[in-house]
């Protein structure tokens, strides 16, 4: 690219055979169609000035094949999307914006001290993705909903060396504000995190995905510092409720090749969902996964039942007017958060968990995310407290040697 070409677009011929699907069509619940790779969903790219000159930048560029435009570095921000939520959200998901991130890439997990947390560092490359559920938090939590990637990966890597200079365990994950792998097909950060990670010890990269985008994981060494994780459901939930993802025996297949390479995986059924048919539902789903991988390569599972922002389901039910999934009854809970009552969240826990336990290796830990002390002991028989803390408990099954 030349840096000289500011404020104009580029027509390149789009990517060949681009599925479609219409959110008229989604929100009908017809003409189902999986994306194994989301990146094909996108049709445009804005760049920001700064970046022009950047070879990762220019990597991406040549890699989509896509119309691009630049916008100014002055402005920190692509321009303004439409003032109507859900029209500004489709537009987000179809475009990809390339930016200098000026905050901080490095942070812990924004637990809150009412639950359990799990000690988690949270690892910013970018924001949203070509993904659409129904539940996602970010819908509520980003105020400019573009989906994101972040050019100034040597700023990221020199704020992860600092960090792992302390010589504490530290578990990061990048499937905070992004899925992890969705747009690994034009970006290959996994091709710079995973090597950079196997040179360190103390820390462990999780790269959380509803994609099946494995591919660059192949002939990576990640010395055993890596594990690929995957969001699980029911597959009615997946596929009414999760636009533009992968279907569960695609991401099991992925997770399987990951496993055949090496790689440790984790598994997250979060957020659990009450819907008719749950029961048979999160059943197939888990003999489908202990069925497609060895129980002994899973390092850690994670329970968590639907848990929102207030905002969020006005923003919801606007975009996906025929979903369902807001329909029940809510308590306020003590992060503010709504939930379902305790004794529906048990109920769905309990028997997720007494599933898990036909299949699962003692190796494996089977935790929640966010829940108090209660749950646990109600659910599976004991506190964090009682096994030394929950993030001692994962720090355990990361880094089995220690």
């Amino acid at each position: 690219m030349n840096k000289t070409a500011v404020y104009y677009t580029v027509q390149e011929k789009p990517r060949q055979n681009k599925e479609r699907i219409s959110l008229f069509n989604f929100l009908c619940f017809e003409d189902y169609m999986p994306w194994a790779d989301p990146s094909r969903y996108l049709e445009r790219i804005l760049v920001e000035e700064s970046c022009l000159a950047d070879d990762y930048c220019q990597a991406i560029v040549r890699r989509a094949a896509l119309p691009w435009t630049v916008f100014s570095s002055e402005e920190a921000e692509p321009p303004p999307l439409a003032r109507d939520t859900a029209t500004a959200w489709n537009t987000a998901k179809k475009t990809l914006a390339l930016r200098h991130y000026q905050g901080r890439f490095f942070k812990p997990c924004p637990g809150t001290k009412e639950y359990r947390c799990c000690g988690y560092q949270v690892l910013a490359t970018g924001f949203n993705c070509p993904m659409d559920c129904a539940y996602c938090i970010l819908q509520a939590y980003l105020n400019q909903p573009w989906t994101s990637v972040f050019i100034n990966i040597s700023d990221l890597l020199a704020e992860l060396s600092l960090a792992f200079d302390s010589g504490q365990p530290m578990r990061v994950g990048s499937g905070e504000f992004s899925d992890s792998l969705a747009l690994d097909s034009l970006t290959q950060l996994s091709r710079i995190l995973i090597p950079f990670f196997a040179g360190h010890n103390n820390a462990v990269l999780e790269l959380k995905t509803k994609s099946a985008v494995v591919d660059n994981l192949a002939d990576l060494e990640h010395h055993g510092h890596t594990v690929v994780a995957w969001s699980l459901n029911s597959p009615e939930i997946m596929r009414r409720h999760e636009l533009r993802s992968a279907t569960l025996e695609q991401r099991l297949t992925a997770a399987r090749r990951c496993a055949d390479w090496g790689y440790r995986l984790a598994f997250h059924f979060d957020p659990l969902i009450f819907h008719p048919g749950w029961h048979e539902g999160y059943r197939q789903t888990i003999h489908a996964l202990f069925k497609a991988v060895p129980a002994e390569r899973i390092a850690w599972i994670s329970l968590g039942a639907l848990r929102f922002l207030p905002p969020l389901k006005e923003i919801a039910t606007a975009r996906f007017p025929q979903s369902t999934i807001y329909r029940h009854e809510f308590i306020n809970g003590l992060d503010g958060k709504r939930r379902y009552f305790r004794p529906r969240r048990v109920e769905l826990y309990q028997f997720i968990y007494q599933e898990l336990q036909k299949f699962v290796s003692p190796a494996t830990c089977i935790y929640f995310c966010m829940e108090s002390d209660e749950i646990w002991r109600q659910v599976m028989g004991f506190s964090p407290e009682e096994r030394g803390g929950l993030a001692a408990m994962l720090d355990r099954a990361a880094f089995p040697a220690l």
